[in-house]
Order: structure tokens, then C-alpha cells, then sequence
């Protein structure tokens, strides 16, 4: 019966993952309860229920979330305009995106694109104490100068045009949850002969620490493919594909890695490159418990135009 359950289980989540990958490609079509339960062959309330359970959310505070987010992501990193915004992510017309965003972020669009990147980026997350505010400009300037500074010392940074990657994967909801992911992957991929020195495994983030919450935050734990595998329950296979990116090279303890993301996206700012829309991911290249600091030796990747 525990086998059972197990497997009713695992099928619940790939069909889930498939609705996460149609609710990213389609955020501006139709995604109600009946369009999203048929893509995963399920009755609308058995597919309520069950999507509730795996995400701590209904659909509909999914999906608008999603949209939201993603609105502040282009209003963070893109020059387009309100009205384009609201169309390009599904909502009726600009003022029902104003009043949604309002009510998740506290501040209209136009105040939320002003306010940039002193109130909402991650560089308060890492500077901030006890969730004060800046207390005056030359602070917020003293602490971009430090991170433009930390880059310089920390990272090689190029341009690449990036091959395609196939990908097995774990989904995941929760940056506490990525290592139980990973110890799932690694658990199906051990057997099959993929773990070796020369494994690649890879992080992608569908959301970002800026906008998000870090218990929602979806991302894949991923191992790179050399050639094509047969994947079974849980694991998944997906594609990165190809494109020019930033590239970022870093030997960093693990409490690091926020402020190399966020200086990363600094120096794209900083020398006029515009990210694409696809998801950046991180790729690792040693086990850091077994680097004498501790340290992970690891690729950051930002795709852009």
C-alpha cells in the first residue's frame, strides 16, 4: 500500500511540473481552474486540491503571483512601458495590474520602478538590519561601490554564447528544500552511472530572490546529460537552451552567493547588457564539504539579449 501511495504520489508531481511549465509559457493566456486541470488530467476539484497541497497555494494566488512577480522583474530590468507590462503578463487593462500589484508589493508600479533598487533588491536583504531602510543615499552608493569592488576580486566574468544542456531534474518549491531535492537526484543518478568528477550539477531559478519569497521561490535540481538517459518517477528531463549569457566564475562559501548574484546583475547594469527572458542558473564544479574552505566552485549564468 506505502508503494502505492508512493507512486500515486510521484505521478501527482510530474503532472504538476507539467502545469508549471505551461503556466511559465502562457502567463498571459487563459489559466483558469478548468484550462489548467485539463492539462493535467485532472477533474477541476481533484487538481484544487491536490496543487494546494504541493505549492501551499491555490491556482489562482499561483498564478497571479507568477504575473506579478514577473511584472516586477521587467519594471527591475527592462524600459517598457505600464500598459505593455499589464498586457504582456494576462491582466484586463492597466488599472486591474496597478491595483493587484499594489496589493502584493505595497506600491503601484510606477513607485515600485522609482524606488529601485533602494527599497526592493537584494542588496537590502544583505545590508539591511532588522528590516530598516536605508537611511540615506550615500549608503546605498557606499554599499554598490563595496559589491562593484567584491566582484572585481571575486569573479572572472565573460560573455559566452552557451550550448544547448539536456538536463535530468528534481522540481522544487523552497530554497530549504534544494538539498533534499538534490539528495533525491543523486539518489536515481548514482545508480545509473552519472556521478563521477566529472558530473556537472546545476541549479535554474524560475523565480528571483528579489521578488519572491525564499519559501516560494521555484527552482530545478538538475545534473547535466552527456548523452540521452531514460528518467523514471520523480525525475524529470529538460533542456537550457542555447544562448548568449553572462557568465560569472566564483570560488565562494555558501553565505556568498546572494551577493555574487546580486553584484553579477550589477555589472550587467553597469556595462548596458539587458537580461533575456529565460532563467538564470548556477552550475557547480566541486563539492564544496570536501573543499578545504569550504568553498563551492561554481558558474553563475544571467541569459541576455
Amino acid at each position: 500500500m506505502k508503494i502505492l501511495e508512493k507512486d500515486i504520489q510521484i505521478d501527482y508531481q510530474n503532472r504538476i511540473n507539467r502545469v508549471f511549465e505551461y503556466i511559465d509559457q502562457n502567463l498571459d493566456a487563459d489559466l483558469s481552474l478548468h484550462t489548467i486541470s485539463d492539462i493535467a488530467f485532472f477533474s477541476p476539484y481533484h487538481f484544487h486540491r491536490i496543487f494546494k497541497f504541493i505549492t501551499g497555494e491555490t491556482l489562482n494566488e499561483y498564478v497571479t503571483r507568477q504575473r506579478i512577480e514577473k511584472s516586477a522583474l521587467d519594471l527591475i530590468h527592462k524600459n517598457i512601458g505600464i500598459t505593455e507590462i499589464s498586457i504582456k503578463y494576462g491582466f484586463n487593462d492597466s488599472s486591474s495590474f496597478t491595483r493587484a500589484f499594489k496589493k502584493h508589493y505595497g506600491a503601484s508600479p510606477t513607485a515600485f520602478r522609482k524606488q529601485h533598487p533602494n527599497k526592493f533588491s537584494k542588496i537590502r536583504q544583505l545590508e539591511s538590519k532588522n528590516g530598516q531602510e536605508y537611511p540615506d543615499y550615500d549608503k546605498y552608493i557606499c554599499i554598490i561601490n563595496n559589491l562593484k569592488n567584491w566582484i572585481k576580486m571575486n569573479a572572472k566574468i565573460e560573455i559566452k554564447e552557451t550550448p544547448k544542456m539536456n538536463l535530468a531534474y528534481v522540481s522544487n518549491i523552497g530554497s530549504q528544500n534544494l538539498g533534499y531535492a538534490y539528495e533525491k537526484l543523486m539518489k536515481w543518478a548514482t545508480p545509473q552511472g552519472l556521478m563521477h568528477e566529472q558530473t556537472k550539477m546545476i541549479t535554474i531559478y524560475y523565480d528571483s530572490f528579489k521578488v519572491t519569497e525564499a519559501s516560494k521561490v521555484r527552482m530545478n535540481a538538475c545534473i547535466l546529460l552527456q548523452e540521452p538517459i531514460e528518467t523514471e518517477g520523480e525525475i524529470g528531463l529538460i533542456s537550457i537552451e542555447a544562448g548568449k549569457c553572462i557568465v560569472g566564475s566564483f570560488e565562494i562559501e555558501a553565505n556568498a552567493f546572494a551577493k555574487a548574484w546580486t553584484g553579477l546583475f550589477i555589472w550587467m547594469n553597469e556595462n548596458g547588457y539587458k537580461k533575456a527572458d529565460r532563467n538564470p542558473f548556477e552550475m557547480y564544479h566541486n563539492n564544496f564539504n570536501e573543499h578545504p574552505e569550504k568553498k563551492a566552485i561554481v558558474d553563475f549564468y544571467i541569459p541576455i539579449i
